[in-house]
């Protein structure tokens, strides 16, 4: 029978850890709430492997991560939900965090609850913590009385979104070791081997075939002027920065992303599920729709998309709903747009909204692996061909010293 580790309150805010087997976690749970204790955390005693293992870099340990506001709302919710006061239930969570900076960010919310300020406004007094559409929802609940509810969808929206990401991170993972492979097979082959070949014909006086040449001037120069290279890169990395924090700068670039072949069309499909999911959420938690409007144009990565949503809001503004302004537009695709309009006639477009988030996390998924299965074989194509052409090259050159006279 499996053990597993649990984290349990009493009902007067007390902690008490543990260890307990049982077949799952919901058995451990059940053993807890007859025991008169609140299940907050249960968690399996398994070892984990290194590779399983969150690694913490030094210089991010004092920062807060998306993994510490998930884990945070979903505890928040259990204890709510219990029965728990806000401020006792916040109390609890400053001790069961498990970094340190979320910990002081929960007491200082707690400071500020207990001074008499409402907890969103609390909560916005950490705007790199808790985005503006965290926020907003509390805010909702509040002023609602449905604070538990808004928690539990705070919670999925969280875990919905994190999911989706960590999917387009590890997607990317093999590319990228694949590209970081190729430039240094090519570096060390055109600073190290290549020099080799050239003074060997140096030394016999003979000079070198064409294309040898060539991949030795190229050598020289990168062995003789790295620091040129090195200065050129900074220069051009720190332009397209400043280029990119531009407005204008921002806006070309994304919509020049956005023309891209294949990657644009991904892009647009995560920007519709993102838009459809937060503003669905929003809905749901009775914010209106044209303050819900403008928070989610903030939380858009894309600026060409973002600017296309305040059309939206006037068209909204003039009664002419959200479907119509958002079909004019012409960022949203036929399906979302059916979907929309399906919501916005039978009264449940909040419902349709998350709906469309969820169709369009699936198609975002599905056009990744697409994505990859084409630039996988491009990329090894295309490092086949500049290693190839190295090798080839230096063959040559072998083959070559049989024609010099003796």
């Amino acid at each position: 029978m499996p053990a597993f580790n649990y984290r349990a309150s009493t009902m007067e805010g007390k902690i008490v850890e543990g260890v307990m087997e049982a077949f799952d976690d919901g058995a451990v749970s059940l053993k807890l709430q007859e025991m008169g204790l609140l299940p907050v955390r249960i968690g399996s005693t398994a070892k984990k492997t290194i590779l399983s293992r969150e690694i913490e870099l030094p210089w991010k340990r004092k920062k807060t991560r998306r993994k510490d506001l998930l884990v945070f709302t979903q505890e928040l919710h259990t204890l709510v939900r219990a029965g728990f006061p806000l401020d006792r239930s916040l109390a609890v969570l400053s001790q069961l965090a498990e970094s340190p900076a979320m910990s002081e960010v929960v007491q200082d919310v707690l400071k500020e609850v207990k001074g008499g300020k409402s907890f969103s406004e609390a909560l916005a007094k950490h705007p790199a913590v808790f985005p503006k559409v965290y926020i907003n929802m509390v805010k909702a609940g509040e002023a609602g009385g449905v604070l538990e509810e808004i928690l539990g969808r705070l919670a999925t929206y969280l875990v919905s979104s994190d999911e989706l990401r960590s999917y387009i991170i590890g997607a990317l993972i093999y590319p990228v070791l694949l590209s970081a492979v190729a430039i240094a097979s090519i570096t060390i082959l055109t600073l190290f081997v290549i020099p080799r070949f050239a003074s060997i014909f140096q030394d016999m006086g003979v000079p070198l075939p064409l294309p040898m040449a060539i991949l030795s001037g190229l050598s020289s120069f990168l062995s003789g002027f790295w620091w040129l290279v090195l200065i050129v890169i900074f220069l051009a990395g720190y332009y397209f920065k400043r280029f990119r924090e531009s407005e204008d700068g921002r806006m070309k670039w994304d919509r020049w992303l956005l023309r891209l072949p294949l990657v644009g069309t991904v892009l647009r499909k995560i920007e519709v599920a993102r838009f459809s999911r937060s503003l669905g959420t929003l809905l749901h938690g009775g914010v209106p729709l044209l303050q819900a409007m403008t928070i989610v144009r903030d939380i858009l990565g894309n600026q060409s998309i973002a600017t296309a949503i305040e059309p939206i809001r006037i068209g909204i503004k003039k009664g002419e709903g959200i479907a119509q302004p958002m079909k004019q537009s012409g960022v949203f695709p036929p399906l979302a747009m059916h979907l929309i309009e399906v919501g916005e006639e039978s009264g449940k477009l909040d419902s349709m909204l998350i709906q469309v988030g969820d169709v369009y996390d699936v198609e975002v998924r599905n056009s990744i692996k697409n994505l990859i299965a084409f630039f996988e074989p491009a990329l090894i194509l295309l490092m086949g061909i500049v290693i190839g052409t190295i090798v080839v090259s230096m063959l040559m050159a072998i083959f070559s010293i049989n024609d010099i006279p003796l």
